[in-house]
């Protein structure tokens, strides 16, 4: 069994996910996602889509990075 980096579960379906250089263990998604999921630079929340990147700043969508001063941000469109 393994133990889940965020809460400490010890459950014996963990899952690891690797981004980069980072890792970890994890007994679920809502897990993986609080700890590995990036951070709005704006609003804080995680994002869990393609997101909006500006300067190498992520955020989570175009008006939260055209609130911190990037008038261009646009939403992909599908």
């Amino acid at each position: 069994m393994s133990v889940c980096d965020t809460c400490g579960n010890d459950c014996d379906k963990a899952f690891t996910i690797t981004r980069g250089e980072e890792s970890g263990v994890f007994d679920s998604f809502e897990c993986a996602i609080a700890t590995m999921a990036p951070s709005c630079a704006h609003c804080g929340c995680r994002i869990l889509g393609h997101g909006v990147e500006a300067d190498d700043t992520m955020f989570c969508c175009s008006h939260c990075a055209r609130e911190m001063g990037h008038p261009s941000a646009t939403d992909t469109k599908n």
